[in-house]
């Protein structure tokens, strides 16, 4: 869920300009402030910033596809994809608690983290140069190691947090930090899906970002690239969970 440069897990060829990097923070802080406000509310307010985000994406993966294409059919049928891809990430996140939205913000964020920094130190080998020249399968290890760590650290403190509760003496959660580590690790392969799925789109369009809105950081769809299917895979789960226990 990332823009270029820095890229998701790509050592990028230059770090970016003292100047672009204190713009990019500032934009970050910014975001990062008002998401957490909406986080803070939550209910209506949390619902109205994910539809709002949602909009933004929506829009600018229109936008994309219109450029990637000068057939009609082509665009009409990216568009009904789209619509339903962001759809779909859209309702989920608005029917998870707000405790698992955050969990799974957290894991695309670890993800993106670990994966730029594994990039940039050790990144040699290129996934999919075609796509995305500076993606690395290094970068992708790293942000599967980061993801997995923040899952296994998650679920482990809430098995532990519910086992506290009964009237046994709470174990060490070993297998809910395993469980963790395995779907955060996963979950990071499906942020990566995100991202190429945008890079490929801009690369056909002919378009560096997304948009222009965020800035130092290009559009809201660079930003939310691979919260999408990281999104969409939660919800099928809670979905599947709420149907077997009802």
């Amino acid at each position: 869920m990332n823009g270029e440069p820095p890229v998701l897990n790509g050592a990028a060829d230059k770090a970016p300009p003292r100047s672009d990097l204190k713009l990019r923070v500032l934009s970050a802080a910014v975001m990062l402030f008002v998401a957490g406000g909406a986080f803070w509310f939550g209910g209506p307010v949390l619902d109205l910033f994910i539809a709002l985000v949602s909009f933004a994406t929506l829009i600018e993966l229109m936008k994309l596809v219109e450029l990637a294409s000068e057939k009609p059919l082509v665009r009409i049928a990216g568009s009904f994809a789209g619509a339903a891809y962001v759809g779909a990430a859209t309702v989920s996140l608005i029917a998870l608690p707000a405790l698992l939205v955050a969990i799974v913000v957290g894991v695309v964020i670890c993800t993106d983290t670990g994966a730029y920094f594994a990039g940039r130190r050790f990144g040699r080998r290129k996934i999919a140069p075609a796509i995305s020249p500076s993606k690395t399968w290094e970068g992708l290890m790293g942000g599967m190691i980061a993801a997995g760590l923040f899952a296994s650290l998650t679920f482990g403190f809430m098995a532990l947090a519910v086992s506290a509760l009964s009237s046994e003496k709470p174990d060490l959660p070993w297998g809910a930090m395993l469980a963790g580590a395995a779907t955060g690790a996963m979950l990071a392969v499906a942020a990566q899906a995100g991202d190429f799925l945008e890079s490929w789109l801009k690369r056909k369009a002919g378009v560096k970002d997304s948009g222009r809105i965020i800035p130092g950081h290009g559009g809201v769809f660079d930003r939310v690239d691979g919260l999408l299917p990281v999104a969409i895979i939660a919800g099928l789960a809670f979905l599947t969970y709420r149907i077997t226990i009802s």
